[in-house]
């Protein structure tokens, strides 16, 4: 819907210009500007502080922070949980997710390794200390995944399962991958309040050869989904989901007809 799209645009600019500074610096990177290092931003309602690579960092942040889409179109967040959050990016949801809830223990997992390194410092930036961060892809077992990190935005990197023994080509990075078995081993949760992803398409690896008894020690999630990434779409996601008796709920995307949220819950 065209009108629904200006409109959220425009919205969002007030969003930012409002709700996040230095906001000259904010400006100049949505104007197409080059950001020196790693520019830092903060976001006024709450003091949170962010390094950041470029405009579509921010643009995240906003979308987490500011327009809390993870949670209108979730769960609202609560103390005591125990969060995974599969693609944490540049820490956005991870801290979201701890920081104003100390009870709360908040796992992240990231592949690449620049959001990685920002995830780590973010972490810092703000005193996070109930969350702890990992530099592994989630996929749909044990190996090494390939990172397709040629493709321009972060956002835009994609994954599939390594082939072979050979170096990676250039704009490709090799990381360790695991299974959702491995991950609950790995931080030594009983069970998953929530689980967030947002992984460029990876979702359905993950999820639809995770074992049974793996879901029944999830109780939500809430995604990203991307009907771009391969021969699955949110339908097919939501039709696994509600098989094995999740609840589900879909919240497409007014800007990109291939994008949007899904929420799930026992």
């Amino acid at each position: 819907m065209p009108f629904g799209k200006y409109f959220y645009y425009i919205k969002s600019i007030f969003t930012l210009l409002f709700g996040v500074k230095p906001w000259p610096l904010v400006l100049r990177l949505f104007l197409g500007g080059k950001p020196k290092g790693y520019p830092l931003i903060q976001l006024r309602s709450s003091g949170l502080h962010f390094r950041t690579r470029s405009a579509m960092d921010i643009w995240a942040i906003k979308e987490t922070h500011l327009d809390h889409f993870y949670e209108r179109c979730g769960f609202p967040l609560q103390n005591g949980w125990t969060v995974i959050d599969i693609g944490g990016g540049v820490g956005d949801f991870t801290i979201l997710a701890a920081y104003a809830f100390a009870g709360s223990r908040v796992f992240a997992f990231e592949p690449t390794p620049s959001s990685f390194g920002l995830l780590n410092e973010n972490l810092k930036l703000n005193e996070v200390a109930n969350a702890q961060a990992y530099p592994v892809a989630v996929w749909s077992c044990d190996g090494d995944v390939e990172i397709d990190t040629g493709l321009g935005e972060p956002v835009q990197f994609t994954s599939q399962a390594r082939q072979g023994a050979e170096p990676p080509l250039a704009g490709k990075v090799v990381v360790p991958g695991y299974s959702l078995v491995s991950v609950f081993d790995m931080t030594g949760a009983a069970q998953c309040d929530l689980m967030k992803l947002d992984c460029e398409g990876a979702e359905y690896e993950i999820l639809f050869k995770a074992p049974d008894e793996v879901l029944q020690r999830i109780h939500r999630i809430v995604m990203e989904y991307h009907d771009n990434a391969g021969p699955f779409t949110h339908r097919d996601m939501a039709r696994f989901l509600e098989e094995k008796g999740y609840q589900v709920k879909v919240y497409p995307n007014i800007v990109h007809p291939y994008l949007g949220y899904l929420s799930a819950s026992r």
